[in-house]
């Protein structure tokens, strides 16, 4: 048993191996350009991609952040698992809380079921927040919340739940200047 075990074990490290070979040969090759700096991105992507953090992604727009999300992910040992993407410019502060988490069953009126917030949907991948920048302050304090706890509580509900998530965020705002004008929360991002 215990040599199958071994066995076992070194054949899904050389999986993980080979996988990753595959993937530095061709996710990285979306990106592309021969510049110095261009080079230098893809190392950064692939060395930040075996860790197990949150990413803050800054540029301009049309410069690729979204692109460089999902490399991330895909080179991530969460690869196997979805990646999320929510456009924080796109809904309402009350739309967003219950896109992110979920809502009970008669939380409020038209909740005639449970739903699973992006952030349970999410278990085990990668949510990406897209224009961080634009995120109300006050989802701030919940998302912070939620990166420190590493739990959730859906809309109208009273218990805890944990999730296993990796947040990847990309804006192309200057979040010292809206932290110092006080519309984005400086520990989000430092």
């Amino acid at each position: 048993l215990v040599v199958k075990a071994l066995e076992r074990s070194a054949m899904q490290q050389e999986l993980y191996r080979l996988r990753q070979q595959i993937a530095d040969n061709s996710e990285t090759s979306k990106i592309i350009g021969g510049s110095s700096k261009t080079v230098a991105l893809r190392e950064q992507i692939s060395q930040v991609a075996q860790l197990d953090c949150n990413v803050l992604i800054l540029g301009e727009t049309g410069t690729g952040k979204e692109l460089v999300a999902r490399t991330i992910h895909d080179l991530s040992r969460r690869a196997d698992n979805r990646i999320v993407s929510l456009n924080c410019g796109a809904f309402s502060e009350d739309l967003m809380s219950t896109e992110l988490f979920g809502h009970e069953r008669g939380a409020f009126t038209g909740a005639e079921k449970q739903k699973k917030g992006l952030l349970e949907y999410a278990k085990g991948g990668t949510l990406f927040f897209d224009e961080i920048g634009e995120l109300p302050l006050q989802m701030q304090v919940k998302l912070l919340r939620v990166l420190q706890e590493r739990t959730l509580m859906r809309v109208g509900g009273a218990e805890e739940i944990p999730i296993d998530i990796r947040v990847l965020a990309a804006t192309n705002r200057n979040l010292k200047e809206a932290s110092d004008s006080g519309t984005f929360r400086k520990d989000l991002y430092y």
